[in-house]
């Protein structure tokens, strides 16, 4: 599992523009736990290509709605907050409650529903590094496949 990772992070190094995250900081992340949504935002706004001051990742996130609410950048990123930051970052449409609601709830649905995270798993669950760029690895696949 973890060479596939490793792998894994290789394509997405490649896939990323020289800017973004560099080797060191994608091995740090596999080796993570628990992310925090300050972590959690700035890999997925970088990896989906934003560009926002190297401090203000969060806070950029947090302002536009694209993380839940009253989460702080040092709180453990639940699997569907980060599903919610990763549908937001990089513009994903869902399904109809999604675009009513556009709320954690329904984008961990919906990534279920897109085979992004595989199988039936709490959506409370703590996201791990590697799940993480897992999750935006299979995204960035899937925009480049369309």
């Amino acid at each position: 599992m973890k060479k596939y990772l490793c792998i894994l992070a290789v394509l997405l190094q490649l896939a990323l523009p020289a800017s973004a995250q560099t080797a060191d900081e994608i091995e740090a992340l596999l080796e993570t736990v628990s992310v925090t949504y300050g972590q959690a935002a700035r890999f997925a706004l970088d990896a989906a290509d934003i560009t926002v001051g190297t401090a203000q990742w969060f806070e950029y996130a947090l302002e536009r709605g694209w993380l839940p609410k009253n989460v702080s950048a040092n709180d453990t990123a639940r699997l569907d907050g980060v599903a919610l930051l990763v549908m937001r970052s990089f513009g994903i449409n869902g399904g109809l409650m999604y675009s009513l609601f556009k709320n954690p709830r329904y984008a961990y649905r919906e990534l279920v529903y897109q085979n992004v995270i595989q199988g039936r798993i709490d959506p409370a669950m703590a996201v791990s590094g590697d799940s993480l760029l897992y999750i935006v690895s299979k995204i960035i696949a899937q925009r480049d496949g369309q």
